[in-house]
Formats: structure tokens, sequence, C-alpha cells
């Protein structure tokens, strides 16, 4: 599975993208919203793990304008964890929303789940 990861934090950026890569997953990294806008609409990928609160623009905002060079699958990274955060995030496409912080047995979790969804055809657009 590819997994775009989207992370302003230079230091989380590492942390997670080193913790998917050991776990197997093929991953690509940015931490704009325009780097991640402009490389994910070039390069497909099978799933969007992008931080909410972006230097330069939202996560949730990012989704949208990917249109159909988005990943099938999106989780959603952020602090704000407010009912109607999540409720944004659920209106926008993202089939997770993870609560920061959060450590890596948590972010396996939520991969699984969402996996799991999509097998079970509970993923579509």
């Amino acid at each position: 599975m590819r997994i775009f990861l989207v992370e302003n934090h230079p230091d989380t950026l590492r942390c997670l993208q080193r913790h998917l890569l050991r776990t197997g997953y093929e991953v690509g990294t940015a931490r704009t919203y325009a780097e991640a806008l402009r490389d994910l609409s070039a390069n497909p990928y099978d799933l969007l793990l992008t931080d909410l609160g972006l230097p330069d623009g939202d996560g949730w905002t990012l989704l949208e304008q990917l249109g159909d060079a988005r990943p099938p699958l999106a989780i959603a990274m952020s602090g704000r964890n407010s009912p109607a955060d999540h409720a944004r995030s659920r209106e926008v496409g993202f089939q997770h929303h993870l609560a920061k912080p959060f450590l890596p047995d948590d972010l396996d979790q939520v991969l699984r789940t969402v996996l799991e969804e999509k097998d079970k055809g509970g993923a579509e657009r």
C-alpha cells in the first residue's frame, strides 16, 4: 500500500514516516498544502494521512481540492478534536479522524480499521 503523509512538524513527519516504512508501507511525504497538492496530483497513492493544520492551508480543503486525484482512502490527524471537527472530516471524505497526540499502535489500529472497511466496501467515495 502506498501512503502519502502530510505533516508540517519535521520530527513528527520523520517519526511517522519511519514507523510506516518499518510497517511495510511505501511512503511519500509533504510538509505543506502546496507540496501535497502538487505531489498527489502527479502520483497515485492508496491512502492520504494528513494533518489538518498546515502552514498554508488545511487538510479538509486539501482533500476537497484534490478532486479525482485524491486517494480512495484518507485519514485526518489533528489536535482539533471537537465533535464538529470529526463531523467536518467525515463530510469531506475522511474515513477516520485520529486525535493527536497518538501512539504508533493507535495509528496501526486506525489503518487496520480503514483497510477492513475498504475490504467490506465501506470506504466508497
